[in-house]
């Protein structure tokens, strides 16, 4: 049901048996001591939110005013009479999450709060399950872990950094692409925070000398969020890196990553191939993963085989076989790419192409009527094919094999609060290959830092695409000669843009500046 048709069922409802009903419960003015009034497991198990104190009574808003058992269990709880207003169940669902995100504050409060309080660790560590915004522990490290948790989530972080220092415990998050410190916690909890880390992640907390892998589960209201863990050891303790996998950040439609149409339109056409290889290109963290896990959404239905073989399993997808590598028992890529073909698929997507081994055997599940979508790690798209190449796979089996190979960057995108417009230099035009009469208002846009974008004047990311499908002249030229800059060559008279022209159509939008796209393209090759 949509919200505006729910809206129009609690005012009906109100009406009907005289209940007050409130449009826009985000817009109220929450007071932290009346919203703390009851915890979070019994305002979520039951649909209701503590807003204020009105002549001695509280107001509750309820999704639900029928619920007269729950109504009698707040009246007991607060020992007071409750006045109740109405409504939407999603925007009751939407307030309390957001009330309850930040009910602890932020860590420099946490650590301030706790400075005399005993940090004993307790035992009870189970996280499987575990919802941080249903957190009654009195622990300091269990508070400043979980206050990291929630920051680092909230503020849109993908990696978490942990590093111990001669004298303390660094703290960094990693926030469209680029470390950003925050504040440390005390020296004395480090060696507790690595111990919570490393129960809740299933790892030996007694081997401080080898590197471990793991893995957390929690939740934060209505997300669900891994988080995979990564230690090794150093001089001055154990450094740990916790890479956030936010599933609502990963499972977005193909029409909303920021593909412009024509190369949306012609890499649509390609993964609805009933066979052939699509290639998805660029460096560690520039959202590789989320193309490939969009464009399996986008085609999987109950007519297709969807399988994949990752390392790890980042994202469990709905409707697929997703199998992990796992190099202790010899599952590698190679062996459970061959055991996937006696699975009768249709789409295959391998994680990364490593070795000439799986390289060689994605072209033959290609040759033989299965759609392999896959990553390689180069700069641009005509790499991709020179790449192959050099790992041992002869050119002709390429040209009937590959149909397209996809690279991308993220960009970060100008903070909105702090955007100004200025005048640019000609030495800023001559990069991204433009003149002043290119822009509609003769100016180009940055931020200047401000409290929302934490002074780094960027605040989200935009990806940019640069789209190679395969055509005869490309075939020819690469049976010719495996030479990436005449590739490209060729691509450009087909039509192809490359990811720094991409570039420059967002910085003409104002969308994000000169040297941000030179930063991320960096080592592409341009005319």
């Amino acid at each position: 049901m949509k919200e505006s048709e729910d809206l129009v069922l609690v005012q009906d409802f109100c009406e009907r048996y005289g209940l007050h009903a409130l449009d826009n419960l985000l817009e109220y003015e929450f007071v932290k001591t009346q919203v703390m009034l009851l915890p979070y497991a019994f305002v979520k198990n039951h649909a209701v939110l503590p807003l204020e104190e009105k002549n001695g009574k509280i107001v509750i808003a309820m999704a639900n005013p029928m619920q007269l058992d729950a109504l009698e269990e707040i009246r007991c709880i607060l020992n007071k009479e409750v006045i109740e207003v109405v409504c939407s169940v999603q925007a009751l669902e939407d307030a309390i999450e957001k009330c309850y995100q930040n009910k602890e504050g932020n860590i420099s409060q946490i650590i301030a709060s706790i400075e005399n309080e005993n940090s004993s660790l307790p035992q009870d560590l189970d996280a499987e399950g575990y919802d941080l915004l249903d957190d009654k522990s009195d622990s300091a490290v269990i508070k400043i872990l979980n206050s990291i948790f929630k920051e680092a989530i909230l503020q849109g972080a993908s990696d978490i950094h942990f590093e111990p220092l001669e004298f303390g415990l660094g703290l960094r998050y990693r926030i469209d692409g680029v470390l950003q410190a925050r504040t440390s916690p005390p020296r004395e909890f480090q060696s507790q925070l690595i111990t919570r880390i490393k129960v809740m992640s299933c790892l030996d907390i007694a081997e401080q000398r080898l590197p471990q892998d793991g893995r957390i589960k929690l939740r934060m209201g209505g997300r669900h969020v891994d988080f995979r863990v990564s230690t090794v050891p150093c001089v001055y303790g154990e450094r740990m890196v916790l890479r956030i996998l936010d599933k609502s950040n990963i499972m977005v439609g193909l029409t909303k990553i920021g593909m412009r149409k024509t190369i949306y339109e012609n890499f649509e056409k390609l993964i609805n191939l009933s066979e052939g290889i699509v290639l998805v290109t660029g460096p560690t963290g520039s959202g590789k993963t989320t193309t490939l896990y969009s464009a399996l959404s986008h085609i999987n239905s109950s007519e297709v085989n969807v399988m994949t073989i990752e390392d790890p399993v980042e994202y469990k997808l709905q409707g697929m076989a997703q199998i992990g590598v796992n190099h202790k028992i010899s599952l590698s890529f190679a062996t459970g790419l061959r055991h996937i073909l006696r699975q009768d698929p249709d789409v295959i997507m391998i994680g990364e192409i490593r070795d000439k081994e799986t390289a060689e055997i994605a072209i033959q599940a290609s040759l033989t009527g299965h759609l392999v979508l896959s990553t390689l790690h180069t700069n641009d798209s005509p790499s991709a094919l020179t790449r192959l190449i050099d790992m041992g796979i002869e050119p002709y089996l390429l040209t009937s094999s590959v149909v397209g190979v996809l690279a991308q960057r993220l960009v970060r995108t100008i903070c909105n609060n702090c955007k100004v417009a200025y005048t640019p230099t000609e030495a800023e035009l001559l990069d991204m290959k433009m003149s002043v009469h290119d822009l509609p208002e003769k100016v180009l846009y940055r931020g200047i830092g401000c409290e929302a974008c934490f002074g780094s004047g960027f605040k989200g990311r935009h990806a940019i695409y640069e789209l190679m499908t395969m055509n005869t002249p490309l075939k020819q030229q690469l049976l010719q000669s495996a030479d990436a800059y005449q590739l490209q060559q060729i691509a450009l008279k087909s039509g192809l843009t490359t990811l720094r022209q991409e570039g420059a159509i967002l910085v003409k939008q104002g969308l994000t500046t000169v040297k941000e796209v030179i930063r991320a393209t960096r080592g592409c090759d341009e005319d």
